[in-house]
């Protein structure tokens, strides 16, 4: 794994004149060295995306699909080496870096499913005025442009997949950056492509830019589509720098997790603090819907409480390739300090550490506590780290209130049986996703996937990001015989 890793440009593997190192956050090894691309070779391959968008656009579905099967495919047979090297540059836990991989074999096979039904043209009789006798609409969905994909490190396989396999899906060209902390695993799915055949050769780059190269590709008026996710400072600040332009923006969440006081036989308290446990704490609690809230009614709060702390307790911290670990390091220890002085702070104003609080380099604990006060950064802010608070809360109206105080609206589990208080939470929670007796960190990888609020702009999920990509134009026939 300590290879120079190419990049690729325009369906090609090439390097550039600089490298930089991607290590292990839970030894510091070195994972591998990736080759930089040169500005030269940045601009040659937006060049060769905007020169082909025509030609991609009207390739046929069936060559788009057959390439995305291949990728699926491929990635199942290579599951294991890839889970390694997710594990390793990322520093996941391999049974959750297998997940991973998983999920991204679906996705492309999703998008290939998807590229044969997309825009079979839908048809509209005109004639429902005198004007429009004899006239019929037909109405498709065609690529807005080049796509720039900037993935983020969490899941640097499958939001790599998020980005490309819906625009290969749409005839859409795309250029691809990922995270420069995790290049690896999304280099990998230009190594599958790199084997298909029938897609054009600028239809696709991966490029490890660095994120001080950003701005000039971001404004750069060849690449109409932007597709990012990560922070909201960042999201925002691309946004507001290209108003013209599309861009579907995942960013933070404060992901809460509501228990409602129907849910409360044994098995149910114990059924949400294990899900609440594993699901604050997978992927060291950096998933923007991992669920850093706690919200519970008053009548289940002391019989819930003791069986979190329990269940978080139990959660396995160590080596991220030991099979057992269910929590590895953060990203890098600078992250780890981060998640360490807002949970200081908390206890300086006054919140109870029940569990956790400790960090030994970008490892941290995970961690209970109550009493978080409302105005602290841990309140306010996305931790994104192995960190749950626990509040109480008297009747299904506060609660509402309570997920809804944050300026973050992604997702919101809700732990009842009440039918009708499922269709009330979907209607009164201001987020993207509601999800039903469970966590909500659940996400399906067809399912529309993002946020209200500051957790930002447009979905994922392939059929809704091959929507943001895409716009309808509409071809009126005259004189038909209706």
């Amino acid at each position: 794994m300590t290879s120079t890793h190419a990049f690729w440009l325009a369906g090609r593997q090439v390097t550039g004149e600089d490298t930089f190192d991607v290590t292990s956050p839970w030894d510091g090894r070195l994972v591998g060295k990736v080759s930089v691309p040169t500005d030269a070779q940045v601009e040659e391959a937006v060049a060769a995306a905007y020169a082909v968008r025509d030609e991609f656009a009207a390739t046929p579905a069936h060559v788009r699909a057959a390439a995305l099967d291949h990728v699926s495919k491929r990635l199942v047979e290579r599951t294991e080496e890839i889970a390694q090297l997710i594990s390793a540059e990322n520093g996941k836990p391999i049974k959750w870096a297998r997940g991973e991989v998983g999920r991204a074999v679906s996705v492309f096979r999703f998008a290939a499913e998807e590229a044969r039904r997309f825009n079979g043209g839908e048809a509209q009789r005109l004639d429902t005025d005198l004007g429009g006798q004899g006239r019929l609409a037909l109405t498709r969905r065609f690529p807005k442009g080049v796509v720039l994909g900037i993935a983020p490190f969490n899941f640097p396989l499958n939001l790599c997949a998020h980005k490309i396999a819906p625009a290969i899906a749409a005839g859409a060209p795309i250029i691809l950056k990922p995270a420069p902390a995790t290049p690896l695993s999304g280099l990998i799915i230009g190594d599958l492509l790199a084997e298909t055949e029938g897609l054009p050769a600028g239809s696709w780059s991966i490029l490890p830019v660095a994120n001080d190269k950003m701005p000039a590709l971001v404004q750069d008026e060849r690449l109409p589509v932007i597709s990012f996710t990560g922070s909201e400072k960042v999201g925002y600040a691309i946004m507001d720098s290209v108003p013209r332009k599309h861009c579907t923006l995942e960013l933070g969440g404060n992901g809460a997790a509501v228990v409602l006081g129907d849910y409360a036989s044994d098995a149910d308290l114990d059924w949400a603090a294990t899900r609440i446990a594993t699901f604050s704490n997978y992927q060291g609690g950096q998933s923007c819907i991992s669920v850093q809230r706690v919200i519970a009614d008053a009548s289940v709060y002391d019989r819930l409480l003791p069986r979190i702390v329990v269940a978080v307790e139990a959660q396995v911290t160590g080596d991220p390739t030991d099979a057992k670990t269910d929590v590895g390091p953060l990203v890098s220890e600078a992250a780890a300090q981060r998640v360490e002085s807002w949970v200081k702070e908390a206890v300086e104003a006054g919140a109870t550490l029940l569990t956790g609080g400790d960090r030994d380099g970008a490892s941290y604990a995970p961690t209970v506590l109550t009493d978080v006060p409302a105005d602290v950064t841990l309140s306010c802010e996305e931790v994104f780290g192995p960190v749950l608070t626990v509040q109480k809360v008297e009747g299904e109206a506060e609660a509402f209130a309570a997920v809804n105080s944050s300026k973050y609206g992604l997702q919101a589990g809700v732990f009842t049986h009440d039918l009708q208080v499922a269709f009330r939470a979907h209607r009164a929670l201001e987020v993207g996703g509601v999800v039903i007796g469970d966590v909500p960190s659940y996400r399906a990888d067809q399912m529309p996937y993002g946020g209200a609020k500051q957790s930002g702009v447009g979905r994922e999920g392939v059929k809704f990001a091959m929507d943001d990509y895409t716009y309808e134009r509409v071809l009126v026939l005259t004189g038909l015989a209706l």
